[in-house]
């Protein structure tokens, strides 16, 4: 795969609190975020967000970190560039202030704009409300941005905050007791579902975390568990990427079912079972 030129999608800025940020967004009907892991918004991010918009929803992608469309393989670019860049995408993340890495009971500051983003696409797209869905160091986001009654289906793609160096923080998620108990309370009353997925053995989404989320929500988290040899193994990286760079997009491969559940729950959620 090549540098994604864009094509296809609009771009315009979204401004709250002060902050603005790029937005690419691709489709008509209800928004769904789509929030990139490292190092950004890669073609195969692209890719997934194009299967938002053919189901009938608008892919709303804000920029957070890294080059949109830029291809992170080393074929694409060679070895040393490709390092350079990944490089420059975590220290992006690790320095600022907006991502919480490694403290628990907290979600990271980014979240509160996430919030208003989804709001204004809600405003802007209708429907009955909004998706969400977050990638390796954003998983965890879409869980606190469903605090927000309008996000009614969340999707915790290898939630992978905070970084677990311990016992303790592989027992969490990025999100404080507050806005749990909030988002436990929706399930409860709502009948709101959460989706997680991870590959089983990924060392930065153990075991524990998603245990941790059952115990929390109860039935209402939707958990898929991978095995290891279910990922693509033209993957540069371990097991990690369910939905984008470990993805075989091919019937009855076990990743793209997992796709279909995402997407199943958006066709749900957003447009009533429709398409």
């Amino acid at each position: 795969m090549t540098d994604h030129d864009l094509t296809g999608y609009e771009e315009s800025t979204f401004t709250h609190g002060g902050t603005q940020r790029r937005i690419l967004r691709r489709g008509t009907g209800p928004a769904v975020i789509v929030m990139a892991e490292i190092p950004g918004i890669t073609p195969k991010v692209l890719e997934f967000a194009d299967k938002v918009a053919e189901i009938g929803c608008t892919a709303v992608l804000p920029v957070l970190f890294g080059e949109p469309g830029r291809d992170p393989h080393p074929d694409a670019h060679g070895l040393p560039a490709a390092a350079r860049y990944a490089t420059s995408s975590v220290l992006k993340v690790c320095v600022s202030r907006e991502f919480t890495l490694l403290a628990t009971g907290r979600s990271s500051r980014v979240v509160s704009w996430l919030r208003a983003l989804a709001a204004h696409e809600h405003e802007r797209c209708g429907g009955p409300g909004v998706g969400a869905i977050g990638m390796c160091v954003t998983g965890g986001f879409a869980l606190a941005m469903a605090t927000d009654p309008r996000l009614v289906a969340p999707v915790l793609s290898q939630p992978s905050l905070p970084v677990a160096v311990s016992t303790g923080r592989s027992r969490t998620i990025d999100i404080s007791p507050e806005e749990l108990a909030v988002v436990r309370g929706r399930c409860e009353r709502e009948g709101l579902q959460v989706m997680g997925l991870r590959f089983k053995g990924d060392r930065f989404v153990p075991g524990d975390r998603f245990a941790f989320l059952r115990r929390e929500l109860g039935d209402a988290f939707v958990a898929v568990e991978l095995d290891a040899g279910a990922a693509n193994p033209a993957g540069v990286l371990p097991p990690h990427s369910v939905l984008t760079e470990h993805l075989i997009d091919a019937p009855g491969e076990p990743t793209r079912a997992a796709l279909d559940q995402v997407l199943g729950l958006f066709r749900t959620r957003l447009l009533g079972g429709e398409h």
